[in-house]
């Protein structure tokens, strides 16, 4: 069990029935405790993530609710997906590095080098590097869209329209 300011977090490798019953043991055990000490668990919060290929697929409860099963997840502002690819992660930095980029273009009307390179590393970058020890896109795909936020923006750039973009760099 892993807990972090209200959130709580069980885990368990399931391989089998017997694995599935010690689970929801251990979340009956767990409803049983925040009742003793009259706190309560939101049901329709908690969710189910099953990590693997092989991972079987059993259902859970608590308190006689039954837990949603999700493929994708975000836990303190990172995507967690049943397969643990970090394209997820990546498609949801793109989108917010994008929308801030957009807002920049649109605010912004001296864009100049050195305010627009201020900008891109106090507004644009947060977005990208979140968490990257976590992602680390492998593939180039991933790779190719979060390097795709920086070619856009350096084309926001006063005197840089028209040059290649390793140039613009």
């Amino acid at each position: 069990m892993l807990k972090f300011a209200d959130d709580t977090k069980i885990f368990r490798q399931v391989t089998d029935t017997r694995d599935n019953m010690r689970m929801q043991i251990d979340l009956d055990k767990l409803v049983e405790w925040a009742d003793k000490w009259q706190m309560q668990f939101n049901a329709s919060k908690c969710k189910v993530i099953c990590v693997g290929q092989k991972n079987p697929r059993f259902s859970y409860s608590m308190s006689n609710n039954g837990l949603q099963v999700v493929e994708t997840e975000k836990d303190l502002g990172v995507m967690i997906s049943s397969d643990l690819k970090c394209s997820q992660q990546c498609n949801y930095a793109y989108k917010k590095a994008i929308r801030v980029m957009g807002m920049v273009r649109r605010t912004i009307s001296y864009k100049e080098p050195k305010i627009m390179l201020s900008l891109y590393k106090t507004l644009v970058m947060p977005h990208v590097d979140y968490c990257s020890c976590a992602q680390n896109p492998h593939y180039r795909n991933d790779k190719e869209l979060l390097e795709k936020i920086q070619s856009r923006y350096t084309k926001m750039i006063n005197d840089m329209k028209g040059k290649t973009y390793e140039d613009r760099l």
